[in-house]
């Protein structure tokens, strides 16, 4: 796309504060509508998750609410608090019930409000980051142009790959229904933001709140190391002084900083909601046995080894009990997340990039998977098209196939939910479609990807 041949595109655009107005208005018409609709519909427009937050947020409030007081060590110590865990189901962090907490003095959509915002930080996050360190970087954009034209070009570019994210209906829809991955992508943006800016010590207590708040951030640990490991070492290679600079005093001081972050945020809320906040935040996850469908092929495997009879792991055969440990499948997840991130993460300008592949193999091989997950890693697509060279039919051919396959797994699994059909097995077969179709697309962004050092002939940008 070049800005000599692209006027009339440009002025079509408008420029990003009349994007964010739009956005902000298309999210407040979405949650007024949620709440007359919730009012007249057996079927919610609002998202179970949404009630539990809410529910969580009312037990911390009235904590003589069937008796539901803070469990936690120190908690008597200071003031009478409630506990979010009452409320069944409730598996986040109490940061969450707190930040919630005008649900019930305020209004009972604020927390949709506070979602709908931070949708809105994140795109302004997305346009930032692509004119400060994507596209001044990547000179096939702007050939022989004046530089107030190629500014102007920027401009436009940025904020029509913030409209992708802005008015994503996945990212809206999500976040005014309920859900609170807005919030995550916020601080795993600024996490971002600050390794681009080399302001380590910033990007690791972003890194450390991240994965208090949801665990999977801690991925993104590998990388940043890598990175600053590579930015004190002459070359790319894996040799000696790589491998020293690893463990070195700078990759040390960013892990022990993002490390005591997300101890000190937890020890803070063990010490005030004790062992249901460890169990339900953390080690439910651990022992996590979903056996209900979802995109993971490995719900069917679970099924078929699951127990309802009472008795226990130890009462079954190993090759049963290996099937039904969460830990088995973490073997594949953990080995493509964490090694990627390593073998990847050689320059901060393409963290965007590494982060993307190391949160799709995080996703696409987790054990439970549904729809919201994949904000997770669509997060960074925007930064990632100005340097991915594919032809526009294999864009349509990657959405066809990212879509069709979702399609068709939520073709059967409607027969299994709601029909009540005996549709396991072909449930499981689409899983396996959905996996292959998703690892294809990721190949081809992956193959269709120019690394910054190739940007720019080899030389390091500024920074």
């Amino acid at each position: 796309m070049q800005p000599n041949t692209s006027a009339t595109w440009q002025g079509r655009i408008p420029c990003f504060e009349k994007l964010l107005v739009i956005s902000a208005v298309l999210r407040v018409v979405l949650i007024l509508y949620s709440e007359w609709h919730d009012a007249h519909s057996i079927v919610k427009y609002t998202d179970i998750d949404y009630r539990v937050f809410s529910d969580a947020a009312r037990f911390i409030l009235y904590p003589k609410l069937q008796g539901n007081t803070a469990k936690g060590p120190l908690a008597p110590l200071f003031f009478t608090v409630g506990d979010p865990y009452a409320r069944e189901t409730y598996r986040y962090t109490p940061l969450l019930a707190i930040l919630l907490l005008p649900n019930e003095w305020l209004h009972p959509s604020f927390g949709k409000y506070l979602f709908a915002a931070c949708d809105l930080i994140n795109g302004a996050l997305i346009y930032q980051i692509l004119m400060l360190h994507i596209l001044p970087h990547t000179k096939s954009l702007a050939p022989d142009v004046s530089a107030e034209n190629s500014k102007r070009f920027m401009r436009a570019y940025a904020t029509l790959l913030a409209a992708t994210h802005l008015l994503n209906p996945l990212v809206f829809t999500i976040s005014t229904r309920g859900s609170s991955e807005a919030i995550l992508c916020t601080f795993v943006l600024l996490t971002l933001f600050y390794a681009l800016e080399r302001r380590h010590n910033a990007a690791a207590v972003m890194l450390g709140l991240s994965a208090h708040w949801k665990i999977y951030p801690i991925i993104y640990g590998v990388s940043c190391v890598s990175v600053i490991t590579l930015q004190h070492v002459d070359g790319e290679g894996w040799d000696f002084a790589y491998l020293r600079r690893l463990v070195g005093r700078q990759a040390l001081c960013f892990a022990l900083l993002s490390g005591g972050t997300f101890i000190i945020l937890g020890a803070v809320c063990y010490a005030m909601w004790g062992y249901p906040f460890l169990y339900e935040a953390y080690l439910y996850h651990t022992d996590r046995r979903d056996h209900r469908h979802n995109f993971s092929p490995y719900f069917y495997l679970i099924y078929l080894t699951y127990s309802s009879s009472g008795s226990t792991s130890a009462d079954l055969p190993i090759w049963r009990q290996l099937l039904r440990s969460p830990f088995t499948s973490l073997i594949p997840q953990l080995t493509l997340s964490l090694g990627t991130g390593l073998i990847l993460g050689r320059l901060s300008a393409d963290l965007p990039f590494v982060w993307f592949v190391q949160t799709f193999t995080f996703v696409l091989f987790n054990r439970v998977c549904t729809s919201q997950y994949f904000i997770w890693y669509t997060l960074f697509i925007p930064l990632l098209v100005p340097r991915i060279t594919i032809s526009w039919k294999k864009w349509v051919m990657c959405g066809v196939v990212w879509m069709g396959t979702q399609a068709l797994w939520l073709a059967e699994a409607y027969k299994l939910e709601f029909l009540g059909d005996d549709v396991f097995f072909g449930l499981w077969v689409r899983s396996l479609i959905y996996v292959a179709g998703h690892a294809w697309v990721l190949g081809v962004i992956m193959s269709g990807y120019t690394p910054f050092v190739s940007c720019n002939q080899h030389t390091q940008a500024p920074e």
